[in-house]
């Protein structure tokens, strides 16, 4: 089983990664990405890659579910521990 990262940990990461003028204690689980943050295509396609390097996770730009993925810091952080699961599991 890999090691689950957490919300804050990622919430951290986006803070830091887009250089945002907020605390990553002020992004809520529940908290939309893109409407309440106001991330656009190019932020998500940033925290993509970094997510990428950093926990062996791909995210793809064509993947029907990336508005469900990326919909809040909660719905990122289980996809993310979700598919380290399933690559340990191959």
């Amino acid at each position: 089983m890999a090691e689950q990262i957490n919300e804050a940990e990622l919430a951290q990461l986006i803070v830091q990664v887009l250089n945002l003028e907020i605390q990553p204690e002020e992004i809520g689980p529940a908290q939309s990405l893109v409407e309440d943050l106001g991330l656009d295509s190019l932020d998500i396609l940033e925290i993509a890659l970094t997510v990428s390097r950093k926990y062996g996770v791909k995210l793809r730009s064509d993947d029907e579910n990336n508005k469900q993925i990326f919909a809040s810091l909660a719905s990122l952080t289980q996809h993310i521990n979700q598919q380290r699961n399933l690559q340990l599991n191959q």
